[in-house]
Order: structure tokens, then C-alpha cells, then sequence
């Protein structure tokens, strides 16, 4: 029989006690982050990604999470705001990254967030998905970087075919927001399209992030003979530009993008928006099956009905919880981030509440655009799917 001494017996049972601790490590809570705007220039932006986040949760946490390869995991969202600024945001990756130890991160919203946070993510090897950014440069060259929506150079063109259809124009005013990525690219992709194919641009004007007066750019609108007016800039700049329109006396229609699609935009406008058109991913009004489940559950919880960064919210969450599923965790927090993100590399389709998605090799989804008219009650009512 071997004795061993006391101190080297203790020594293997700790040993021991240590090898089987690391065997069983498995993670409590699946922890994913949000990089929102909960302050800044357009809040109910982050309010909208939030409460989305909520919803998932609960539907997830209340069947005693999610199912990874046979066992429930409960869920655990960090939300944290970058007050609708781009160093906000990198500050706000890297304390997700590093304080709060996500597996990977749910947003930037918009472009000029998540162009600077996702060479942190990338860098950092952790999966971003951004629900609601559609400039090229969120996800080129970046593989640990996806999105859920469609591009700009798909939204661009769209959007003026439609315009030029629905409004038989040829002249097109355009203002944007000349500090905002997205609205920059986004009106010079409309004008190279317009002017290719439909008309001329006889205004073009730019403003500044914390502008509140357009009467100069307005007035140059309002006498040029312009058709109609184009806008790819944020809800909360809508409201000012339409309301200040109509007292010049604008009474032509105006075209939008995405970014208009909130709550807010009907009453910030004045009512101005009554009639006027924006491109979008998904229509509240009409929807049927699960969309229609999810608007009711959004709106009895909290009141109003989602807009696109909540519906779009919904889904980049899902998508991620999917890719979970399909690779599973093995409690080690790199190796799973880059299982992760090539679980999302492989979701060939996805079934969402803003449509069905197929994703390419740079992690973009090829869905439909919608076009909504805004009603007189300012609900977003569908009026056409355009296809890629």
C-alpha cells in the first residue's frame, strides 16, 4: 500500500477539485450587450432598442431560457448608452467588451455609431450585430461585424424610383445632415441615381448635427422649382425641416429614409408629415402573423407601436440567440465569441418579424424594402415591397 504524505494528499484533492471545476464550467446567464442611445439628440432611439430587448428576454427567461443543446440558459442583456455620439459609442463597446464580458453586442443604431464600434468589436474578435445601420462600411472587411437590415445602395436607388413613379417629378431638392455618415452617403448615392436616371438635383444643402434653423436652405428650396423634397436624415431633424417647410409654404411632397421611422416623427413634425413618403423596413400598419404578435405585445407593454429600430432590435437579438443555439458554449468567453460569430457567418436564412432574410459572405442580409405613407392619425401604412 503507498501512503502518501499529508501535504502532497491535499495537494492532488485540490488538484483534482480544480480539474473537475474547470470540466463543469458552464455559463450562468448568456450575456449580450447593447450599445444604445438612451440620451442625446434622439433618445426614444435607444428607448425603442431597449424595449425590444425586454420583450426577447422575457419571452426567452419566461420557459426557462434558452435551449443550448439541451440545456436552458437564462438570458442577461447590459444596456448602455453612447448618447447617439461615435466616441460614446467606442466607450461604450469597450466597457461591454471588457467590464461586462458580453458575448457579443446587439447595435450600434445607426451608421455613424457603429462605423467606429465595430472596428472595436472586430478588432476585439467579438460579434456586433447592428440592427438598424445600413451604410457599406458597418460590415466590409469586418468579419466579426453583421447587420439586420438592408444597405444604402439598395435603399438609395429604390427610393427614387419610387419618387419618380409615384410623383412624376424631375427636379429633386435634397438636405441632409453633412456630420452624420449616414445621411451623407445616403443623399449622395439619391443624387447620383437621380441624376442618372430620373432628373436633376436643383438644390443640394447641408446642415449641422445641432441645427435648429433651415430657413436658408428651406427658402433656396421653396424657390427652385424642385417636385419634391428629399430627406435621409434623423426623425428628430424631420420634425424641424417639415414643420418649418409648411410655414414657408412648401406644399409639395417629401421623400424619407429609414431613419424616420419613429414614434416621435408625427408629432415632432407638427402633423407636417401628413402625406409624405420614406422608405423603411417594415410596416406596423396591416402586418399579420408574428409581426402583428409582436406589435400587440410591444404596444401593451409600453404604449405606442414599435417602430423600425425596435422591430429591427427584435430580430438582430434573435438572430444571435440563434446562432447560440446552433454552435453552443463551452464557458470559455473567446472561444465562444468566435463561435458565435461563425454561427452567424452560416445562418444561410432567417425568418423575421421585418422579413426574411439570406446573408452574404460580409454578414448583410438581401431582404425587401418597404415603402410607407405616413396617414393623417401619423401611423406608417404600407404601400409597396420593393425587391433587391
Amino acid at each position: 500500500m503507498i501512503r502518501l504524505n499529508k501535504t502532497l494528499a491535499i495537494g492532488l484533492i485540490a488538484l483534482m477539485a480544480l480539474s473537475n471545476g474547470f470540466a463543469a464550467k458552464k455559463p450562468k446567464t448568456i450575456k449580450i450587450g447593447f450599445n444604445i442611445p438612451l440620451t442625446g439628440d434622439s433618445p426614444k432611439v435607444g428607448e425603442s432598442a431597449k424595449y425590444a430587448g425586454e420583450i426577447v428576454k422575457e419571452e426567452v427567461n419566461s420557459v426557462g431560457g434558452l435551449d443550448v443543446k439541451g440545456e436552458k440558459i437564462k438570458l442577461e442583456f447590459v444596456y448602455v448608452d453612447n448618447e447617439l455620439k461615435a466616441d460614446s459609442a467606442i466607450n461604450a463597446a469597450n466597457k461591454l467588451i471588457d467590464i461586462d464580458k458580453v458575448l457579443a453586442s446587439i447595435g450600434p443604431e445607426g451608421s455613424g455609431r457603429s462605423i467606429p464600434a465595430g472596428e472595436i468589436y472586430n478588432d476585439a474578435r467579438v460579434p456586433m450585430i447592428a440592427p438598424w445601420s445600413t451604410n457599406p462600411s458597418v460590415t466590409k472587411n469586418r468579419p466579426f461585424c453583421f447587420r439586420a437590415c438592408f444597405l444604402d445602395p439598395f435603399q438609395a436607388p429604390v427610393g427614387a424610383k419610387f419618387a419618380s413613379e409615384q410623383f412624376g417629378s424631375k427636379n429633386v431638392a435634397i438636405i441632409y445632415n453633412l456630420e452624420d455618415d449616414y445621411s451623407k452617403t445616403l443623399a449622395e448615392l439619391f443624387k447620383g441615381e437621380w441624376e442618372a436616371k430620373y432628373g436633376k438635383v436643383v438644390v443640394y444643402e447641408s446642415f449641422g448635427q445641432k441645427d435648429q434653423d433651415f430657413s436658408v436652405q428651406l427658402t433656396k428650396v421653396v424657390n427652385s422649382g424642385a417636385d419634391f423634397l428629399y430627406l435621409p436624415v434623423y426623425y428628430n431633424h424631420v420634425g424641424l425641416i417639415t414643420s418649418q417647410a409648411k410655414d414657408l409654404g412648401w406644399k409639395k411632397p417629401v421623400m424619407g429614409s429609414d431613419s424616420w421611422g419613429s414614434a416621435d416623427l408625427f408629432p415632432l413634425s407638427k402633423g407636417a408629415v401628413e402625406g409624405d413618403y420614406f422608405t423603411t423596413h417594415y410596416a406596423a400598419k396591416g402586418a399579420t402573423g408574428k409581426t402583428k404578435a409582436f406589435i400587440e405585445k410591444y404596444q401593451q407593454k409600453y404604449g405606442y407601436v414599435p417602430d423600425d429600430v425596435a422591430a429591427l432590435t427584435y430580430d438582430a437579438a434573435y438572430i444571435v440567440l440563434q446562432a447560440i443555439q446552433d454552435c453552443g458554449l463551452t464557458g470559455n468567453l473567446k472561444k465562444d465569441r468566435v463561435a458565435i460569430k461563425d454561427a452567424l457567418g452560416r445562418i444561410k436564412s432567417f425568418e423575421g418579424i421585418t422579413g426574411n432574410m439570406k446573408f452574404n459572405p460580409e454578414g448583410d442580409p438581401l431582404k425587401d424594402a418597404v415603402i410607407v405613407r405616413v396617414t393623417k392619425e401619423g401611423e406608417f401604412e404600407f404601400v409597396k415591397s420593393l425587391q433587391p
